[in-house]
């Protein structure tokens, strides 16, 4: 069984961000269009997946959480659905609740930087407490960004470190290793017991994540990181057939090696119970 924590699923983004998206892979031009078979078939093992679509003004992406949840709804035996929020629009409390109570989200996806918030905002303190009373975990885009407008001091790892001191019963994932502040990201999760990150859409970029799973095994946080994809931008075995390709683009040289079967370890992950939400 493969937990997959971070997919997307959305029905509404501007124009502005399917033109900026080309940049999300060089070379590539994502196809940005989901649905739940297409994903399906890119897993060629059993999959349960956390799905979300996001909110951030700013940049043009905005799905409502009833989106989410019907999907969820369409196949319940393989998807858990997250609600996603932009605390800068007025109303956020409000869809915070109303995706928890009324649809049963099982989490929270914030998009910072798409956002233009710190997620250490005193004034987000309602949204930590809310996930913290009722087991939340919170799941955050942290590292670089294809939208120009998007201010990167919103998404640098550093910040969260305040959030799990100030909240240290809430399960707070950072999608993508933080990357390119990947240091940042190793040195919260190694702090924080209830701090995770995952490596969604990190493996076509090969040798930076050779780098950045090096600083994994170097600080002993293996157990702290979890598999994600980043779907539509990437799928299931594309991301797996990545991890294991890692110590294979070292042959001829005597760079150290990524431990293996610590990567079939993330591979296979209980993530969910983990997260709380098994």
């Amino acid at each position: 069984m493969i937990i997959d924590v971070h997919s997307h699923t959305w029905d509404y983004f501007s124009d502005d961000f399917r033109c900026q998206a080309r940049r999300a892979r060089a070379g590539v031009e994502v196809d940005l269009s989901v649905t739940y078979d297409a994903y399906r078939a890119s897993a060629s093992e059993e999959v349960r997946t956390i799905v979300f679509g996001g909110k951030a003004r700013l940049s043009g992406l905005w799905v409502d959480d009833q989106y989410v949840a019907d999907y969820v709804a369409a196949h319940p035996e393989t998807l858990l659905g997250f609600l996603s929020l932009d605390p800068t629009q007025e109303g956020w409390q409000d869809e915070l609740r109303d995706g928890h109570e009324r649809l049963g989200l099982r989490g929270i996806k914030l998009m910072s930087m798409y956002a233009g918030f710190r997620p250490d905002d005193s004034q987000l303190d309602p949204l930590w407490t809310y996930a913290q009373t009722h087991q939340l975990p919170v799941l955050l885009h942290t590292g670089t960004t294809f939208v120009a407008q998007a201010p990167l001091e919103c998404t640098l790892p550093r910040h969260l470190d305040n959030v799990a001191i100030r909240f240290p019963d809430v399960k707070i994932i950072m999608a993508h290793l933080g990357h390119p502040y990947e240091g940042e990201c190793v040195a919260v999760i190694r702090k924080h017991s209830n701090v995770f990150a995952d490596i969604s859409a990190l493996h076509y970029r090969p040798f930076q994540l050779y780098h950045s799973l090096m600083l994994v095994q170097e600080y002993g946080v293996w157990d702290k990181v979890l598999f994600g994809t980043d779907f539509p931008f990437t799928t299931v075995d594309a991301t797996i057939d990545g991890l294991h390709g890692l110590n294979k683009m070292l042959e001829g040289t005597s760079l150290p090696r990524l431990d293996p079967q610590q990567i079939d370890a993330m591979i296979h992950r209980e993530s969910l119970s983990l997260l709380g939400l098994e």
